[in-house]
């Protein structure tokens, strides 16, 4: 190749490290290299919708790698040298004039071994109910700091292009979903926050309900029942919810709907993170409907990070924090520079928030879904929510299937948020209580939190 009257020929693209160095040892005239940097990840898929990717020129192009790359991005060094007529470099002539600095460390609240676990949980149940999809974030409920946030399918950053263009974002931040029931929780804190509710508030709840010019009904057919608030959470009645719910004016529970930051970015920094979906009552254009059946998680939507911090602000004793996921940027010296977080925000008061807990315990206890988290030994509260995905202008066939819970509920450590999208195999949120129960037991195990020693409270379902 070096043989002819062209000016350039390229011997080799992409040889390692060690072969460069073998190269110009032998100190060949007119044989020179151009140096790449490449991003290595040796942990490969774990984490790797958080952490994303960058391009084979270096530029970020996804994830923590765009969010944080004034942490992570070095300083290229400089060199001068002496070259004679034929182009080749002159011996002995090599001046640096400025060195090559690193980039800092990007330190994560992310427990990688929870994480990969996590993420072989997600994995099986997503291929087992051949769902488009599934997430699962864990939280500590008295920081915020997210220990986990599971997805899969997930990405390998070393060979993103060989994921689906829709695999290699990160969905727990990124892609908002109806809720469906585990909204009823926030209607329930709402209501004993403003006292109009109880758990033992009484209701008749019946199978249907006409709302306006819509009628909404719950998922199984049944005569009118005689409910408590408690009970409606057990038997997720959306008749009931919305019966109870009136006690608020529209304009109450919009505010406590922003008090537990929907509509709105976490604050967490993530690239790409959408606010959701979440109408301004005040907009004549939002009808009364809607206002309503967002009491039960319809005509709104949340990202499963937002989703889960609903339930941290609960188990915090009803002040929500900003999700972390960035513990910092560490330089050279070990000097951590913590990352700004938004202030914590009282949603409702603590009396409410463990009332709402307890109601919470007795949907695990005595609802015929909850039933399957129970976890031998603990104390376990959380909600499960099946929303319909729209089609068009109506709501097809095809769910989102949630669990979302808390445990020891008698003074909770950690919150976990599992969905699952568009499963094919199971029609219901009995499907998001096996991998949550799965991913909560390792979680308990990993962080050697002792089992609870009280019984969770007797509340009444029926009157």
């Amino acid at each position: 190749k070096l043989i002819g009257t062209g000016r350039y020929a390229n011997l080799a693209k992409g040889v390692t490290a060690e072969t460069w160095r073998n190269i110009r040892s032998l100190n060949i005239p007119w044989v020179f290299g151009d140096r790449q940097q490449t991003r290595v990840y040796p942990n490969g898929a774990v984490a790797g919708n958080l952490i994303g990717f960058v391009s084979k020129d270096g530029r970020p192009l996804a994830g923590l790698e765009i969010s944080m790359n004034s942490c992570l991005t070095g300083t290229d060094g400089k060199e001068i040298y002496e070259k004679g007529v034929d182009g080749i470099k002159i011996p002995q002539s090599t001046q640096i004039t400025q060195e090559a600095k690193d980039g800092n460390d990007l330190v994560l609240t992310i427990n990688s071994d929870l994480q990969y676990y996590s993420q072989q949980v997600m994995t099986k149940y997503v291929k087992k109910y051949r769902a488009d999809w599934g997430t699962a974030v864990v939280i500590e409920a008295a920081t915020g700091k997210i220990l986990a946030a599971a997805e899969a399918p997930s990405v390998d950053p070393n060979v993103y292009y060989r994921s689906d263009a829709s695999d290699r974002g990160a969905r727990i931040f990124s892609t908002p979903v109806e809720p469906g029931s585990t909204m009823k929780t926030v209607t329930t804190a709402s209501m004993i926050d403003q006292g109009k509710a109880d758990a033992l508030s009484q209701v008749v709840a019946p199978f249907s309900l006409k709302l306006f010019n819509r009628t909404i009904s719950d998922s199984h057919g049944h005569a009118p029942e005689r409910l408590t608030l408690t009970g409606v959470m057990a038997e997720s009645s959306n008749t009931g919810i919305v019966k109870l719910g009136r006690s608020l004016s529209a304009q109450t529970r919009y505010r406590y709907y922003k008090l537990f930051g929907l509509g709105k970015e976490t604050g967490v920094n993530f690239n790409g993170e959408s606010g959701g979906i979440l109408h301004n009552v005040n907009d004549p254009n939002t009808d009364e409907v809607t206002k309503l059946v967002e009491m039960f998680g319809q005509g709104m939507s949340t990202t499963p990070i937002q989703a889960a911090m609903i339930y941290q602000t609960l188990a915090n004793g009803g002040v929500r924090l900003s999700p972390q996921l960035v513990e910092g940027c560490r330089d050279a010296s070990g000097k951590v520079t913590s990352v700004p977080l938004p202030k914590p925000v009282r949603v409702v008061s603590e009396s409410a928030a463990r009332e709402t807990i307890n109601i919470l315990e007795n949907v695990v206890t005595k609802g015929p879904i909850g039933q399957t988290a129970k976890i031998p030994g603990y104390r376990v509260a959380g909600k499960t929510g099946t929303a319909q995905i729209s089609a068009g202008k109506e709501y097809g066939s095809s769910h989102a299937i949630s669990f979302i819970g808390m445990v020891p509920a008698e003074s909770p450590k950690y919150v976990l948020a599992v969905t699952i999208y568009k499963p094919r195999t199971v029609t219901n949120s009995l499907g998001a209580t096996p991998p949550w129960k799965e991913i909560m037991e390792q979680v308990l195990h990993a962080y050697r939190v002792p089992p609870s020693r009280s019984h969770s409270p007797n509340i009444a379902t029926t009157w």
